[in-house]
């Protein structure tokens, strides 16, 4: 009909959403914040979405299950919270599957350092993947306690706490050097990575740094912190 607005893929709802979100929040954003960054009608942003919850959900499930955007039933209806968790909770497990075996006593690699390295490098790949899906929950969890619940006690804690047994274990061996404190060493490691592969994008000073020389040299500079002979295992691959 003449006049009418045309339809506008859901796709492009769900990442104005995600954008406003990482923004300014949950608990900051509104509804009319999502239809001005679309150039839209507070009234038309309802016709997919019926609520600020329903928006989060379709900002989450297009950067965490983006292929079942298509089968969603349009508008949204109100997720509750346990819904909203789900789509989170599904993202990423399974992703480090290196750290999983060594922290069940299963060796996947002839050396320490072989697995060392394999474990930056999936930690590397799952933040560099999923920077937006993080940078999304990351703003968004303490705005909700059972998204906070989920991303910082269940899984970066879990994370963090299986990546300094790790640690633990092979310094007490003498295959690592000792370090002040192993927490902190576990953090190190995991804002080093994140840096390098999440928020290096956000500096414009960085952005020209190529992706796969960052990941190497982050490889290879964390191999040699923590290896007492670096020199011969450190050659980045």
């Amino acid at each position: 009909m003449r006049g009418r607005v045309p339809a506008r893929p859901v796709e492009e709802i769900a990442e104005a959403a995600a954008r406003v979100f990482m923004a300014k929040g949950y608990r900051a954003a509104k509804i009319s914040d999502v239809s001005a960054a679309l150039g839209m009608s507070h009234g038309a942003v309802y016709t997919y979405a019926k609520s600020k919850e329903a928006l989060l959900y379709l900002a989450l499930v297009r950067l965490a299950r983006p292929e079942s955007l298509a089968g969603l039933d349009i508008p949204v209806a109100t997720p509750t919270s346990e819904e909203i968790v789900a789509v989170v909770d599904t993202a990423g497990r399974g992703d480090f599957p290196v750290l999983t075996a060594a922290s069940a006593g299963l060796r996947r690699h002839a050396t320490v350092a072989e697995e060392l390295g394999a474990i930056i490098d999936e930690l590397y790949g799952f933040i560099e993947r999923d920077r937006h899906l993080l940078a999304l929950v990351e703003r968004c969890a303490p705005d909700l306690p059972d998204l906070a619940n989920l991303y910082f006690v269940q899984r970066r804690r879990t994370l963090l706490t299986a990546l300094g047994d790790h640690l633990r274990r092979h310094i007490g061996s003498g295959a690592l050097r000792p370090v002040p404190d192993v927490p902190a060493a576990a953090r190190f490691i995991t804002e080093t990575v994140a840096w390098f592969a999440w928020h290096r994008l956000d500096d414009p000073d960085s952005t020209t740094l190529d992706g796969e020389a960052c990941r190497r040299t982050v490889r290879h500079l964390l191999l040699a912190a923590f290896l007492p002979n670096p020199d011969a295992t450190t050659t980045p691959t």
